[in-house]
């Protein structure tokens, strides 16, 4: 497994806030502002990162291509029925990272254009980054907002320049080993 980013603390503060429209209620008020929004914009594609909001998208019938999730806080839920899958890919990302395994998947999820599940064995947060850096134009990154409700990062190419600053200032494995051998 070779990890391509590491978190730095300074960032792990900043990414506390909403990088795209957060969108701020209950489960139904944000669903329906949710649809709203694909029904009005008709996203290119829609990828969704957590378990929780992934679930309840795919409740309310809105089905993203892609499920980025880590199975934390829904162990006792699978996604519903109606979700559609082609494919379920396992990959490993520990916390507070970004490894090349998990950047390949998403990249061949979103080219190959199928319905894929992504299960990572760590965590999924920092990978919205990824996602936003190799989605299409246009295409929805949603993810949830901690004690808020969820924020939909409309995939521009301002936010793709936003995500690679964050993943510019990411620090990679090789520059951490260095620092620990000098």
């Amino acid at each position: 497994m070779t990890i391509a980013y590491t978190i730095t603390p300074k960032l792990r503060r900043k990414f506390k806030e909403p990088f795209g429209l957060l969108i701020q209620g209950s489960f139904q008020q944000t669903m329906s502002k949710m649809k709203e929004l694909v029904d009005n914009e008709i996203p290119t594609t829609i990828i969704s990162v957590g378990d929780v909001v992934s679930h309840n998208l795919h409740e309310y019938n809105v089905h993203p291509k892609i499920t980025i999730i880590d199975n934390r806080f829904l162990r006792t839920q699978s996604m519903p029925e109606m979700a559609l899958v082609e494919k379920t890919v396992n990959v490993n990302n520990p916390k507070g990272t970004i490894t090349q395994e998990a950047i390949l998947a998403i990249k061949e999820a979103i080219e190959k254009k199928r319905h894929t599940h992504i299960i990572v064995n760590g965590e999924e947060d920092l990978l919205t980054l990824i996602a936003v850096q190799y989605a299409p134009e246009k295409a929805y990154v949603v993810y949830g907002q901690p004690c808020s409700g969820i924020v939909v990062v409309k995939v521009t190419a301002e936010k793709r320049a936003q995500a690679q600053e964050f993943l510019n200032v990411m620090k990679p494995l090789e520059k951490l080993n260095k620092k620990k051998t000098v």
